[in-house]
């Protein structure tokens, strides 16, 4: 992704590479040190590790800047939390996707999950990504998982199940599923189903080119650049959250 990013910079306007960095062992030309480039830069764009990403958030808040665009996934509890508390100081957008079209799938999901009722329906996220995706279910899983949730008014803690194997018994009411794949070079494809006994309702979305991840990046960097310090998403970024 890092790779990514920068090719797609040099075809945009008015936006350059200030400086790139990688883990302190990593050797490449043209790396720079965290602190050389949190100098450099107006913006961070970021697709590491959840400890990486902490300790990015956790520098640049220390130093009142620059402002963050981070993509990792895999994140738990307390580094999610760590990385709000970094927002406290400086803007960061935070997403497990950056994709236009996933985040419109988001939208339609809470929707269906808020019309169609638990005691008909049952809910099932499906994911595929490539072989070395290292975190599971995805960031994008989870979020359409959360946005379920959100729907039927529950936290997806509760009713989350990730895995199913041997004698499972019956489906609990209002479980929210989780079913993933790794192979190959699969870029991304993402599907909810809302399944009943008479009819089934799938969305979906699939990732043809990591570029458009990168594109969506860049964009989150444009919008963040000089915004006041904050936790953001994608919906801030796309305005979904504009008029209530």
């Amino acid at each position: 992704m890092g790779r990514t990013v920068s090719a797609l910079v040099e075809t945009e306007a008015n936006i350059v590479v200030a400086a790139r960095f990688d883990r302190p062992d990593a050797k490449g030309e043209g790396l720079v040190s965290q602190a050389e480039a949190l100098a450099a830069a107006d913006v961070v764009i970021d697709f590491s590790t959840p400890g990486a990403s902490v300790a990015l958030a956790q520098a640049a808040a220390a130093r009142g800047g620059p402002a963050l665009v981070i993509g990792s996934t895999g994140l738990d509890a307390a580094q999610a939390l760590a990385i709000d508390a970094a927002a406290g100081k400086v803007a960061i957008v935070r997403a497990g996707n950056f994709s236009l079209g996933v985040n419109m799938l988001i939208g339609l999901v809470e929707q269906a999950a808020r019309a169609l009722p638990a005691q008909g329906f049952d809910i099932e996220v499906l994911e595929a990504h490539h072989g070395r995706k290292v975190d599971a279910p995805s960031g994008t899983a989870l979020m359409l998982g959360e946005a379920a949730a959100r729907g039927r008014g529950v936290e997806l803690a509760k009713v989350a199940k990730r895995g199913r194997e041997g004698i499972t018994g019956v489906r609990p009411t209002g479980e929210i599923g989780f079913s993933v794949i790794r192979a190959g070079g699969i870029v991304g494809e993402h599907s909810v189903i809302f399944a009943s006994d008479e009819e089934i309702l799938t969305l979906s979305h699939s990732a043809r080119d990591r570029g458009l991840f990168a594109r969506g990046a860049i964009a989150a960097a444009r919008w963040v650049a000089g915004q006041p310090a904050g936790a953001y998403d994608m919906r801030d970024v796309l305005g979904f959250l504009k008029g209530g």
